[in-house]
């Protein structure tokens, strides 16, 4: 059992609510916010939100979001596909910026900046070798660019002074170029505070396949991240995977047993050094930015960057819950938690 330190925050622990010293959950399961915690000298993890909770069966509007967590496991856009003459494979995306107000936990509401109205933006996926071209048009309020995470020219690099460079609001530009190398990367804007701009959620994931397939399986994506709610550059109140915190306990993934379950595991969390990811009661086969054919690791536990990620590959033997969080405790009670429901 994962247990709460001593501040004024509440957690969700397998589907309970903890509260610092018997503290009384308001009617929606969300405490009043405090300006100063009791222990907590800076507004960083858990600070100034003083617990933002999800009582038991209390969720966000996924409706009125626009998205939906275990949508996004599987929701893989290949883009709109043509054939040159030479008969390459040509792929072609509209990307739409734009401001977002979101529920990231019942009562509380996060001034997002979204690609395609959504935390995180569409999982792109192509085949090395592909020509892609991406349209991006800047709807927010605020500068923008796509920077993709890959090989290709420096005008395409999505980055202030080169190619097109910051894309003002109102105007468009096009991103063309080879899908190399092949592997799971990811996308995100590079205008600066760059620190702001990814920490609002302008990130997604961006997967390449190798020229021959992996092996059939159930794919899922999973991007690590989360919300600073406080904007005081100190740390994160909630921790999230696919927008939204402890909604994987609230909604388990349902999984097979026996079955090839590939996880594309994206971390983007801003103002934390490192993230994690702790599987209970199995092991995977792990491929580091999946750029190689086989695995460097058989582990339950894997420890990334920002910016890093790697490929997750693993059957249930037994069927059943298991819990999977970040194997950094404050995380985990600060909503990076959720469960695969196996059945038989």
């Amino acid at each position: 059992m994962l247990m709460a330190s001593a501040t004024r925050r509440t957690f969700l622990v397998g589907g309970a609510v903890l509260g610092a010293a018997g503290t009384a959950l308001g009617a929606r399961g969300v405490l009043a916010a405090s300006a100063e915690p009791a222990d907590h000298p800076h507004g960083g993890h858990g600070g100034g939100v003083s617990g933002p909770t999800f009582r038991q069966g209390s969720t966000v509007d996924h409706r009125a979001n626009g998205f939906h967590p275990s949508e996004i496991l599987r929701d893989f856009d290949y883009g709109r596909v043509s054939t040159t003459p030479e008969g390459r494979t040509v792929r072609e995306w509209d990307i739409f910026a734009s401001d977002e107000e979101i529920e990231v936990a019942p009562g509380v509401r996060f001034p997002a900046w979204t690609f395609d109205s959504r935390v995180p933006g569409p999982t792109l996926r192509c085949r090395q070798g592909d020509l892609l071209r991406v349209r991006f048009t800047n709807g927010s309020a605020h500068p923008h660019t796509m920077h993709f995470h890959g090989i290709h020219p420096a005008a395409m690099d999505g980055v202030p002074g080169t190619g097109a460079g910051i894309i003002e609001p109102g105007r468009s530009t096009v991103y063309e170029f080879d899908a190399e190398p092949f592997g799971l990367h990811l996308y995100h804007c590079h205008v600066g505070p760059l620190a702001e701009h990814i920490a609002r959620g302008m990130y997604g994931t961006f997967i390449i396949d190798p020229p021959q397939p992996r092996a059939p399986a159930d794919e899922l994506v999973m991007v690590m991240h989360g919300y600073n709610t406080t904007f005081d550059a100190e740390g994160n109140q909630l921790y999230a995977v696919n927008g939204i915190p402890f909604h994987f306990m609230h909604e388990p993934i349902r999984v097979r047993r026996g079955e090839l379950v590939r996880i594309y595991l994206v971390n983007i969390l801003e103002y934390d050094p490192i993230n994690s990811f702790h599987l209970h009661g199995n092991f995977f086969d792990y491929y580091p930015t999946g750029t190689r054919l086989e695995p460097a690791d058989y582990t339950d536990t894997v420890v990334q960057a920002q910016g890093q990620r790697g490929i997750c590959e693993l059957r249930f033997p037994h069927p059943g819950r298991f819990m999977f969080h970040a194997h950094k405790s404050e995380f985990a009670e600060l909503g990076w938690m959720g469960a695969f429901e196996v059945t038989a």
